[in-house]
């Protein structure tokens, strides 16, 4: 029987962060992508965890699917061996692209990029233009407050409690790649 190739889209810092942790995550989750033959969805850039967890998923023989804007290439050091290499024009068309080749979302620790990729995908799914998981990677409670602000953007009245039914908070990589098989296995 075969099977559709599944793909999880990696939102992630392009710096390592200051935990060693961060960095050790990354190329867990990159080595499980592999094992598992799932295909790495991510934005292209050699640097940071964004590049770990590419050369993880490469090392262990993985799939890759880097996207990048022409503006970052320098920046962001476009990484082009991977299994597929696209350039867009612009971060929308960036964005769009992951979304679109995808079946479900992980945000590992990042910066302002990560959280713009997660409130997109969050908000699209919140508006019921999407059903795909989403996963958010807490590391060593990198992601504590963004969670809080979640619960207090609902005690406000910004939002229905269901807001936090849309994303689910993993501890670890191990913790991510259970609900990842049980998740993807159902797809």
């Amino acid at each position: 029987m075969h099977h559709k190739l599944k793909s999880v889209c990696v939102y992630c810092g392009s710096r390592f962060g200051n935990d060693p942790a961060y960095r050790e995550e990354a190329t867990a989750l990159g080595q499980a992508l592999a094992t598992h033959e799932w295909r790495l969805v991510y934005g292209a850039g050699d640097v940071g965890l964004m590049g770990e967890v590419a050369r993880a998923t490469q090392s262990a023989g993985g799939q890759t699917f880097g996207v990048i804007p022409v503006h970052l290439f320098d920046r962001e050091v476009g990484k082009r061996d991977l299994s597929t290499f696209v350039v867009t024009e612009n971060m929308h068309e960036r964005k769009k692209v992951m979304y679109m080749n995808s079946d479900v979302i992980v945000v590992l620790p990042g910066g302002a990029g990560s959280l713009d990729e997660f409130f997109e995908v969050l908000t699209w799914r919140q508006l019921g233009l999407h059903t795909k998981p989403i996963f958010v990677l807490n590391t060593n409670g990198y992601w504590d407050a963004l969670i809080a602000l979640m619960d207090q953007i609902i005690a406000q009245g910004f939002a229905e409690a269901s807001l936090k039914e849309y994303f689910e908070p993993c501890g670890t990589v191990a913790d991510l790649t259970d609900r990842l098989k049980t998740t993807l296995t159902q797809m």
